[in-house]
């Protein structure tokens, strides 16, 4: 629980400047969060490794936080989870989203979890509250993009999976 509390509060101060794509430009946190629900709320899942990751999952990709960093205060298991669920920043972003396609089926399986609930939320946020200037094709393009994703992760979660598949279905409604 301490190691959770302590990963709460990391994420949010690495975070702290961080804004949302959507209109209202919610704050950053707020995602890991919502991963972390999505997680314990949905899918049943109550490892602390998986939840601590869940919080964390963008910190390496998106802060300066480095991976000593994050051995030094979370350990080489949630640093490894971390570490699977980050894109390399240099790549171009058609080369990152191939990347995870591929990956995904190679993923552990706490990564797997993460990553399920990642593209639980990103869909959901797209169906409610798009990223400013999306329109159409664009979500479509994404929606598609994380069925890819997704599908190399299926078989890890059921109750994750069903409430995925139920917004690819809410998302065919999309006009």
């Amino acid at each position: 629980m301490n190691h959770f509390v302590h990963a709460l509060a990391f994420s949010a101060e690495k975070h702290k400047n961080q804004r949302r794509k959507d209109a209202q430009i919610t704050p950053y946190i707020n995602h890991p969060i919502e991963l972390v629900n999505v997680l314990v709320n949905e899918g049943g899942v109550l490892s602390w490794d998986v939840l601590c990751a869940a919080l964390l999952h963008d910190v390496l990709e998106d802060t300066q936080t480095t991976e000593e960093e994050l051995i030094n205060h979370f350990g080489k298991k949630v640093t490894a989870i971390v570490k699977e669920l980050t894109d390399d920043k240099s790549l171009a972003k058609e080369v990152r989203k191939s990347l995870q396609i591929a990956h995904a089926p190679f993923a552990s399986h706490e990564a797997k979890l993460v990553k399920l609930a990642d593209k639980i939320c990103n869909l959901r946020d797209i169906l409610v509250a798009p990223p400013a200037g999306w329109d159409l094709k664009r979500k479509q393009e994404y929606f598609a993009w994380s069925e890819a994703v997704v599908a190399g992760v299926r078989g890890t979660n059921a109750k994750l999976e069903k409430v995925f598949d139920g917004l690819l279905q809410e998302a065919e409604q999309m006009q």
